[in-house]
């Protein structure tokens, strides 16, 4: 039974059971303790905990879910995956054990021909908590026998997101693979045959504090008894096709097909590393496909940071099977037809999901080739002072700040006839994973708490009118006072107040809130410094008593700043604007990745691989102005969503719309995208816009900045003046300064040039003198002291290079310190003879950075360091000449 066959069959089932069918949510939420979707419950968390009121009673879904928490542990095991998809239904307050039990054995174990999925009962293991005998009675209810139902404690059947909110006990349902799998006894004696697929959580609690799945506190019941429950689309795929694991499955299994292609190598073939790299491909291809559909770019932090992991184990599991040329297009395209069956999205977003992937594989082979060259560096050093031994530091650092893979490491150390520090590499990697962990938990929190707001939500949706009007009569509906509600609020009180209806924005979309007044009858004001939303429909307004007092009830008339709109609304109409032009300049590629708008200015994020040129910078400046000029009538409808795309609008990838969605229109076909902001009634009203400049804010991911209006005027009078000055001084006309002030520059650098010149020729003079007449220290000449004033760091080691040079094939050491703005740098060389005597450079500088509160290092050779401390200057000259004299006898 193919995959998205599962899936149908168990939509089917509940949806025949009376279940609300829910699409999957976002694998990115805004949620600040979550990355990423890891369960199949938590869009539904607020109903659970009651702080909003549920649209239904029963609801059945098939979320999409990553959990990364050991990546690195990925294709070790055959059942584990970092994307997959739980199936599962919903009870808020309606059912309870009975129909969830009852409803899970039956779809496991009806017929095919049924629409069940046919599987032997007496294959079927159920586990329950420990004292839960209404549980067990209601297993042997349906049909289950008493031999094979267990008794788990806590840690097994006790369910809770790891972090304070619902919880409650479970009962987990296996599948018994058979004896070839493992012994008998059930899921206790062995969790290889018996496959978890199903876990039925009575959401009864809600849990506090606490860590791991044991030591946390039940603060009490929840308002009511639910139901949740999530059943693992790919290990179900597995059993119900009858192969081993999840990665031989129908959805997995092609991209590992096509990874041999690429590599020459065999899955399967008796190696079990290859295996595991072939499953990490596999893996990891499926999830970052799934995370770039939902708007992630590849960064350094965040979920940034986690797509842009998984995309370099791709990669680097790729070469390390053999593979020489590029392989991210190849997998992604396969992911792709896989999956796009259950989520069309992907291949109508093909292309955008293969040129992010492809620019990151792209990047990282470049990282490759540096870190090549580091490494080849970190062996010299190693051979160079005798071991054997690569430092787990140097193989740390080589993996941690490079990206360069431990396993390419071991394998060109290998090569090189070395071994590599892998207990101090694990050690060190052991404690980054420790930090990262103890700084994950530290940002763990309770759910927001959103109970002081749940009877407005109840009450329904805030009313917006602020599209029609600028100014609207409200009533209070509550006030909110550090976290409490209270019936009244007096002169200088900061307060957020709840209305029925308000003309004010909240933000959204990138779009700043509205900023403005509320005002009773009896002249009581607060002035309204943001706006907020609470579960999208409800306006939170925050803002400070100016004057008098205001009850909960009171009849107010609220008030738009008209100034900070407007210019709110050229920023988002010019980014609208912009938008367009960089789609009609650079092509359909170029797509929102996010913004920002403000009063006079937008900010526009794009996924572009690389920079622009200044020719394209100007003509989309060029055509985004155009489109001002030609005062384009801008237009709003509500549509449903598909509607919405045929007629060709653009959503923003990673964004959840409702049912129904708002349209702007500008000027018919040049701009149309889903959008609920506010916007100037035609685009002239923008006014100029000003391309600030353009640059890169992450992999695959570029911004542009502008000026819109008065703002993009003043802007441009402050340029006018500039230039104006500019033609004063140099005494041509405008046109020419750019020539002028290029030649000026050429030779004020050839000038400085020659500065440089003739300030090393005279310290080499200066220091010549030393070098006639060395100090001796035992059979070493030892040049050691201060350059003159003037000699930058970049001087050093080119004046320690000549001095070396004057001083022949004697043992000889030339070590110069120079005082460089707030710096100490300094350079130190050894000749070959000295070496031969035992003295290296890197073990001088070592010995005399601490003197100037520096560090430094190098090879035998030659080797320089820094420090800030100038008072230390005569401290380090004698640690150089005592490092001298300890080495070479004197």
């Amino acid at each position: 039974m193919q995959t998205h066959e599962i899936r149908k069959r168990f939509t089917d089932h509940f949806v025949k059971a009376g279940h609300t069918q829910v699409p999957s949510a976002s694998l990115v939420l805004n949620d600040p303790n979550q990355l990423f979707v890891i369960a199949g419950m938590v869009p539904f968390v607020p109903y659970f905990l009651g702080q909003q009121t549920p649209p239904y009673e029963r609801a059945t879904s098939i979320q999409k879910c990553v959990r990364t928490l050991d990546i690195e542990e990925v294709g070790i095991t055959t059942r584990h995956n970092t994307f997959f998809q739980m199936a599962g239904n919903f009870s808020f307050g309606d059912y309870f054990k009975r129909d969830a039990i009852r409803f899970a054995w039956s779809l496991l174990t009806n017929p095919v021909e049924d629409g069940g999925f046919g599987m032997d009962p007496q294959r079927l293991w159920s586990t329950v908590y420990l004292d839960d005998d209404e549980a067990r009675d209601l297993w042997l209810e349906v049909g289950q026998v008493p031999e094979r139902i267990q008794r788990r404690g806590m840690k097994d059947n006790y369910w809770s997101m790891g972090i304070p909110g619902p919880a409650g006990p479970c009962s987990e349902i296996f599948y018994d693979r058979g004896p070839e799998y493992g012994v008998e006894g059930g899921p206790e004696a062995d969790e290889d045959r018996y496959i978890e697929i199903w876990n039925l959580v009575f959401m009864q609690n809600e849990r506090g504090q606490g860590g791991g799945k044991e030591n946390f506190e039940i603060l009490g019941e929840l308002p009511k008894k639910n139901i949740d429950t999530g059943m693992g689309i790919e290990r179900v795929a597995f059993l119900l096709q009858g192969v081993d694991n999840v990665y031989d499955t129908d959805l997995l299994r092609p991209v590992i097909d096509r990874a041999q292609d690429l590599t020459g190598q065999r899955y399967n073939a008796g190696d079990p590393e290859h295996d595991r790299l072939f499953r990490v491909i596999a893996d990891h291809t499926r999830t970052a496909v799934m995370l770039i559909e939902d708007g992630v770019n590849p960064g350094n932090d965040g979920r940034g940071y986690v797509l842009r992991r998984l995309l370099r184990r791709v990669v680097r599991s790729a070469r390390l099977l053999g593979a020489t040329g590029e392989t991210m297009g190849v997998f992604v395209d396969t992911v792709i037809a896989t999956m796009s069956p259950s989520y069309p999205s992907l291949a109508d977003d093909a292309q955008r999901i293969r040129t992010v992937a492809t620019g990151e594989e792209a990047a990282f082979l470049k990282t490759l080739e540096q870190g090549i060259t580091l490494f080849g560096n970190a062996v010299d050093s190693t051979k160079s002072a005798g071991k054997t031994v690569l430092s787990g530091d140097d193989a740390f650092t080589l993996h941690d700040t490079y990206g360069f893979p431990i396993d390419l490491t071991l394998e060109m150390a290998s090569e090189a006839g070395l071994q590599v520090d892998e207990d101090g590499f694990r050690a060190l990697m052991a404690e980054q994973r420790q930090r990262a962990k103890d700084d994950a938990n530290s940002r763990k929190s309770a759910l927001a708490d959103l109970s002081v707001f749940r009877e407005f939500l109840d009450r329904g949706p805030t009313e917006f009118t602020g599209f029609d009007e600028l100014v609207s009569d409200a009533r209070v509906l509550g006030l909110v006072k550090d976290g409490v509600r209270v019936p009244v609020v007096h002169q200088g009180d900061d307060v957020e107040i709840v209305l029925d209806r308000s003309p004010l924005y909240a933000e959204a979309g990138g779009q700043l809130a509205d900023i403005g007044t509320i005002t009773t009858a009896a002249g009581a004001q607060i002035v309204v410094t943001d706006v907020q939303r609470v579960a999208k429909t409800l306006w939170r307004h925050q803002g400070t008593v100016a004057v008098g007092e205001v009850s909960e009830g009171d009849a107010v008339t609220v008030a738009v700043d008209a100034g900070h709109r407007h210019g709110s609304t050229q920023g988002h109409s010019g980014t609208h604007l912009v938008h367009a032009a960089l789609r009609q300049v650079l092509g359909p590629n170029a797509v929102q990745a996010g913004s920002l708008n403000r009063p006079g200015y937008l900010r526009f994020d794009f996924r572009w691989s690389g920079g622009l040129s200044e020719d394209q910078r100007t003509d989309i400046e060029r055509v985004t102005n155009e489109a001002v000029q030609a005062d384009y009538d801008v237009h709003t409808q509500v549509t449903d969503l598909e509607t919405a795309k045929k007629s060709g609008a653009m959503a923003l990838f990673g964004e959840n719309y409702g049912d129904q969605v708002r349209v702007v229109e500008i000027g018919g076909p040049f701009s149309m995208e889903l959008c609920g902001g506010t916007h100037v009634a035609s685009s002239g009203l923008v006014g100029p816009v000003t391309l600030l400049g353009e640059s890169s804010v992450g992999s695959g991911v570029r911004r542009v900045e502008a000026y819109v209006g008065l703002d993009s005027q003043k802007y441009l009078a402050k340029e006018r003046a500039l230039v104006s000055a500019l033609t004063s001084s140099l005494k041509v006309p405008a046109e020419d300064v750019p020539g002028r002030v290029e030649s000026l520059v050429s030779r004020l650098k050839d000038a400085e040039k020659e500065l440089e010149k003739l300030r090393a020729q005279a310290a080499l003079s200066a220091l010549s003198e030393l070098a006639s007449s060395p100090d001796r220290v035992g059979a070493v000449r030892l040049v050691a002291a201060q350059a003159p004033s003037g000699v930058a760091a970049g001087e050093l080691r080119s004046l320690v290079t000549q001095l070396k040079g004057r001083l022949g094939a004697e043992a000889a050491v030339i070590a110069l310190f120079a005082v460089d703005g707030e710096k100490v740098p300094f350079v130190v060389a050894a000749n070959d003879a000295a070496q031969d005597l035992g003295v290296k450079a890197g073990d001088v500088v070592k010995a005399a950075a601490p003197a100037v509160g520096g560090r430094g290092g190098g090879k035998a050779d030659m080797a320089q360091g820094a420090g800030s401390d100038a008072s230390g200057m005569g401290a380090a000259l004698a640690a150089v000449r005592a490092e001298v004299a300890r080495v070479a006898g004197a």
